[in-house]
């Protein structure tokens, strides 16, 4: 129902309406942001990523088929390659400046409540640390599979769709990241359920 309110509104922003896009952004934003966010670990990038992902909706507004696809797979189909050419950028321009620092900019997300035992939420917020570097440290298209299903909780056609691969990569490529996720974590926290 979602999808094909999604999919008038695009018929709108392709008639001319410009005024639809803002009803797009009103829906969207906030989910792009998050998958960004996950994906990159930075909240400028996230943000910047979003905001870019819409421009590039406005661009190919005629190019948009929705008997293809539902709206939201093409929309974040963009917003990965997205991902991928900032990530890709960053990697040939190393330096990194305080303020992407990812540890900074997803902290809040991990804040426990004030009546756990300190010990505890140091040790919760440490792994919530350990396990998003782990994240990061995937390849694109295991660190995208990953979130889109474990985060995201979009359906294995759904991703396939956004990856442009089968249903059957995405479970090999999903399966591989939470099998390294797990290695990586399972040997600092052994006394922990690991279940990525």
């Amino acid at each position: 129902m979602a999808d094909e309110e999604d999919k008038r509104t695009m018929e709108r922003l392709r008639q001319g309406d410009d005024l639809a896009l803002n009803d797009l952004m009103a829906r969207w934003k906030e989910p792009l942001v998050t998958y960004c966010l996950r994906y990159t670990g930075n909240l400028t990038d996230a943000k910047e990523i979003a905001q870019e992902t819409f421009v590039k909706v406005y661009k190919a507004r005629h190019r948009y088929r929705p008997t293809e696809a539902a709206f939201s797979t093409w929309l974040f189909q963009i917003a990965t390659n997205l991902c991928r050419m900032r990530h890709r950028w960053k990697k040939r321009h190393p330096e990194v400046l305080e303020a992407d620092d990812p540890t900074q900019t997803t902290r809040n997300a991990n804040q426990a409540s004030t009546n756990d035992d300190p010990a505890d939420t140091t040790d919760r917020r440490l792994l919530a640390d350990d396990l998003e570097r782990a994240i990061r440290s995937l390849t694109h298209d295991l660190r995208a599979t990953f979130l889109l299903s474990q985060i995201e909780g979009r359906s294995h056609r759904e991703i396939a769709g956004i990856q442009n691969c089968t249903e059957k990569a995405v479970e090999r490529r999903l399966s591989r990241a939470k099998e390294k996720l797990r290695s990586v974590l399972e040997t600092k926290w052994s006394n922990y359920s690991v279940e990525p």
